[in-house]
């Protein structure tokens, strides 16, 4: 998997470090944009279940961009529990239609970058996967809740934060929306997270074709 480290510049300003990585296929299928972990807690665009994305977007030629949140290794910035976090995601969308103009944004991410990524708007968004989202970061609705784009929700059985109840419950509300369970694994997806994103990724590009 070829990585090119980039900048984005952010509305407000800010220089956000990113990683793309660029299918060679001939027909680009969507571009996948995915937001980590907390940063407090260690998180960043190195973190396994971000990799993990990556290269199954690679394997459904999809073009991807993994970024640093704002004050995060080289990003610049501090962090801002999530508000101004969006801001970098949206940058990652402005590259997108820079590298592969009209083709279709799938927004990802893991726990914290799930819920950020989920509050992102932007017109060519065609749906969100968000891996094991905290429902107590979800103070209020997210920008997502009542799009018409699919919103997958990859929830972990033993999670420590939010069991998949609660997700369910979360969520009823929401349009379009379905939750895949995890079984056997927590928080931390230490296993099998790439059979599940490829599970997710596939149903949401199929939709798109």
């Amino acid at each position: 998997m070829g990585v090119e480290t980039i900048y984005l510049e952010t509305i407000d300003g800010v220089m956000i470090e990113a990683d793309l990585v660029r299918t060679d296929a001939d027909h680009v299928r969507a571009v996948v944009i995915i937001g980590h972990p907390h940063p407090l807690y260690g998180g960043d665009r190195f973190n396994h279940v971000v990799r993990a994305m990556q290269e199954v977007a690679l394997r459904h030629d999809c073009h991807s961009v993994a970024v640093d949140f704002r004050g995060v290794n080289n990003s610049g910035g501090i962090h801002d529990n999530g508000d101004s976090e969006r801001l970098d995601l949206a940058a990652a969308c402005e590259l997108a239609d820079l590298i592969a103009p009209e083709v279709p944004i799938i927004m990802t991410g893991y726990s914290f970058g799930s819920v950020v990524g989920l509050n992102v708007s932007n017109p060519w968004i065609a749906g969100w996967i968000a891996v094991a989202p905290p429902a107590r970061m979800m103070t209020s609705q997210p920008a997502a809740a009542n799009s018409p784009g699919r919103k997958i929700l990859i929830t972990a059985e033993h999670d420590q934060f939010t069991t998949p109840e609660e997700l369910a419950i979360a969520i009823s509300s929401w349009s379009n929306s379905e939750i895949i369970l995890a079984k056997g694994v927590d928080h931390s997806f230490a296993v099998n997270i790439a059979s599940h994103c490829d599970i997710a990724l596939s149903q949401l590009l199929n939709t798109l074709s």
